[in-house]
């Protein structure tokens, strides 16, 4: 039988599956816009660099914390509607399926807090 997994350790296996979708999110639209015909793009540009920041920041440590315990996530198996991941902790495997539009909708979540957050550290106004 497989313990409970706490919130916080769920946490950093969800974002070792949450960030890199966001990372390549964040990385194609910073391509869109730099393309696009803006009159001014430097403002979205760096509104999208410092989100690329800060989550390849929270990647970043997550990845050290899941090293650092030994942790391990990998892509099990994918149909039309679920992909499956494994997490491997404590010497356990705990089997967890996760709906796409889930996943979808999440990434958008993570992506508009990483926007806001952007938006936050650069904000000139008082």
């Amino acid at each position: 039988m497989t313990p409970l997994m706490s919130k916080d350790l769920i946490l950093h296996f969800e974002n070792m599956i949450y960030l890199p979708f966001v990372l390549t999110i964040l990385h194609k639209d910073r391509g869109i816009i730099d393309s696009m015909p803006f009159k001014l793009k430097r403002p979205y540009l760096q509104l999208v660099d410092q989100a690329i920041k800060c989550a390849e920041n929270d990647l970043r440590i997550t990845k050290i914390y899941m090293k650092k315990q030994q942790f391990r996530i990998l892509k099990g198996k994918k149909d039309d509607l679920f992909t499956e991941y494994v997490f491997y902790y404590n010497g356990y495997e705990d089997h967890r399926k996760y709906m796409h539009f889930q996943l979808r909708n999440r990434t958008e979540e993570l992506i508009s807090m990483y926007l806001s957050l952007a938006g936050s550290l650069e904000n000139p106004l008082p």
